[in-house]
């Protein structure tokens, strides 16, 4: 029986060596949003072959001079998930002030609006961001289902994560904040 008043927001979801789904075998997706209605979230360790520079330019935001590009411009941009994969998603850390934000905890927040883009084609968006294309999200209950089936680990986000490790890192980093070695995991939950 669902939990109809969990609320995973402001969590990782761990994918267990059981996930099959080539999509999401092997990722760590950051939920923004999780209700009653269903729940809505970004891969962050699965990287595209484009960087944030390219990004930019190809939406037609050329830096400007004095802006530095140095950090920002070299980061990847991520495949956030399947759904709306031609759109782009912005996890920052708070503040912001932009036409489309939500805030997902004290720390970071979401942004979905072309000016955040703008902001940091300018030099002034937020330093810690991570950029993905598309997004992942689930119905009604599905995530819940998935999550009794052993699909997911779920665990409190740590926003160094998405923000400050190499992406290779942060399927480890996110399960040792369960206190668990990646290597020691089964496929299959167990049954007495």
């Amino acid at each position: 029986m669902a939990d109809h008043n969990l609320n995973l927001s402001d969590h990782f979801l761990i994918a267990m060596p059981s996930m099959l789904d080539p999509m999401f075998g092997g990722t760590v997706v950051y939920l923004c949003e999780h209700n009653t209605d269903g729940a809505l979230g970004m891969i962050v360790n699965k990287p595209t072959d484009i960087m944030l520079d390219e990004l930019l330019e190809r939406i037609d935001l050329i830096p400007e001079a004095g802006a530095d590009w140095t950090a920002i411009g070299s980061k990847q941009v991520m495949f956030g998930g399947p759904v709306q994969a031609e759109r782009g998603f912005v996890l920052h850390a708070i503040p912001g002030d932009f036409s489309s934000t939500l805030e997902v905890s004290s720390q970071v927040a979401l942004t979905n609006s072309r000016d955040i883009l703008e902001a940091v084609a300018k030099g002034k968006g937020p330093e810690r961001l991570l950029v993905t294309l598309g997004c992942s999200s689930w119905g009604a209950g599905q995530l819940e289902q998935e999550i009794t089936n052993n699909g997911w680990l779920t665990v409190r986000a740590d926003p160094a994560i998405i923000f400050d490790l190499p992406i290779e890192q942060r399927f480890v980093a996110a399960m040792r904040l369960l206190g668990i070695d990646p290597m020691m995991l089964a496929g299959e939950a167990g049954h007495a």
